[in-house]
């Protein structure tokens, strides 16, 4: 399969990946949905920039889906990101992205390198090492990490260009548990694209962490398992898109006191207590 390649877009804000531009800040998953038709539906509705998609389950499905899957894709003509889910080794992620490389035709691979099956927290020792060989071998890395800022920092320093901070465990839908941690990954790496991964259950989690600055957002469980995933799937569209432009605009600095908002100066009549 030859999946969809990266293209320029028209837009004035556009979220630039190793030096490629997308007109969305939404990246989707394709797991889980009630049905393809479904699937194809939401993908329609929120128009990411990226479908992920997993090797591993694909191949699980049998011959007959995974081939209506591929066909999918295909149709939905929306730049694939595949992904290692479900490894837990250097050698591991390392041979499945090349596996999903060769499969999809693409050199973007987002590393999921697992250490812990509860959590599924990140190996955070072993993921630079997973990254570095992966870098060397000419994948374009995004890498599903915590929000740890020491880790990022390691990762960029092996060569990714961006990083997949998880908001809250996977599939969990808390949101945003730690916002300290994510609004300092932003102010200690501003020029970095931080894209929040896992964890966010709602639009307004979306919202939130476009409006601190942060680049783009990745969903899968809130959408696919929504009563109604089409219109969850436009809801977060709509979310991403007002948090950037809050961002952009420039929120005022919250106060512990009350302020006017009509100015006293000139008033005919001023009362005192």
């Amino acid at each position: 399969m030859t999946a969809t390649t990266p293209t320029p877009v028209a837009t004035a804000d556009p979220l630039i990946l190793y030096g490629e531009a997308f007109g969305s800040r939404l990246m989707l998953g394709t797991a889980r949905y009630p049905s393809p038709a479904v699937l194809e539906q939401a993908v329609h509705r929120a128009r990411p920039c990226m479908l992920t998609a997993s090797l591993r389950r694909q191949g699980a499905l049998g011959a007959d889906a995974s081939q209506g899957f591929w066909a999918l894709l295909q149709r939905l003509a929306v730049p694939v990101l595949p992904n290692t889910a479900g490894c837990h080794s250097v050698q591991e992620a390392v041979t499945t992205a090349e596996m999903a490389r060769e499969v999809f035709g693409t050199d973007w691979i987002k590393l999921e390198l697992i250490g812990d099956d509860y959590t599924l927290q990140p190996d955070t020792l072993q993921l630079p090492v997973a990254a570095d060989l992966l870098i060397k071998r000419g994948f374009k890395v995004l890498p599903y990490c915590t929000d740890d800022l020491v880790l990022c920092q390691r990762l960029l320093d092996v060569g990714c260009q961006a990083v997949m901070p998880w908001a809250a465990p996977i599939g969990t839908g808390l949101g945003p548990v730690n916002p300290h941690a994510l609004r300092t990954l932003r102010e200690r790496l501003p020029e970095t694209p931080l894209i929040v991964d896992a964890g966010l259950g709602l639009p307004s989690h979306a919202c939130q962490v476009l409006e601190w600055g942060l680049d783009a957002v990745l969903l899968n469980t809130a959408v696919a398992l929504a009563q109604d995933p089409v219109a969850m799937a436009g809801a977060f569209a709509d979310a991403v898109a007002a948090g950037r432009a809050a961002y952009r605009a420039g929120a005022i600095a919250p106060q512990t006191t009350a302020q006017p908002s009509t100015p006293v100066l000139g008033t005919p009549f001023w009362h005192q207590a």
